[in-house]
């Protein structure tokens, strides 16, 4: 799997509450969800994300409640791709669940700037920042990680089982 986009650029410990306020949990509608991503740390997120774009983030992306709208929303919004530092363990287990692309990759999360153009092999953990022309190597998920993602998340890779 690759996406390529620009790179959207966060520090250290975006919470869920950043990154879809709860206020806005009153409706299960995914796509009513995402209109209000990142908005109460980058008001311009929604309508500058396209389709591939890349969030890139210091440690601990995602701490905080353990709600899976967080990853939901930012798949929902188009997002490829996540790269950080770290992410908090729930945020980690439930962006495989829904389907979420995550990598971890620190030099990366460090050396990437806000608005470069990225590219990222989520096969083999390769990024390269096309704008600086520079490489790194994240950790892939194993080959069974990997195909609950491309297929939408833990429910739809379980749906495509045969039953034993």
């Amino acid at each position: 799997m690759i996406t390529q986009g620009k790179a959207f650029k966060y520090p250290d410990n975006v919470d869920t509450d950043v990154i879809i306020p709860a206020r806005y949990l009153n409706t299960p509608d995914a796509k009513e969800l995402a209109q209000h991503c990142m908005e109460d740390i980058d008001k311009e997120f929604v309508k500058n994300v396209n389709a591939g774009d890349v969030i890139v983030a210091g440690w601990n992306f995602g701490c905080g409640s353990s709600r899976e709208h967080a990853p939901l929303v930012i798949k929902t919004c188009g997002t490829g791709c996540v790269i950080a530092k770290s992410f908090a363990r729930i945020f980690y287990r439930n962006a495989i669940n829904i389907g979420l692309p995550i990598l971890e990759c620190e030099k990366a999360a460090e050396e990437i700037k806000a608005g470069d153009k990225i590219h990222v092999d989520f096969d083999t953990g390769i990024i390269t920042d096309i704008t600086t022309d520079k490489t790194y190597e994240a950790q892939p998920f194993p080959e069974f990680i990997q195909a609950i993602i491309q297929k939408g998340g833990l429910l739809a890779a379980i749906g495509e089982r045969e039953p034993q």
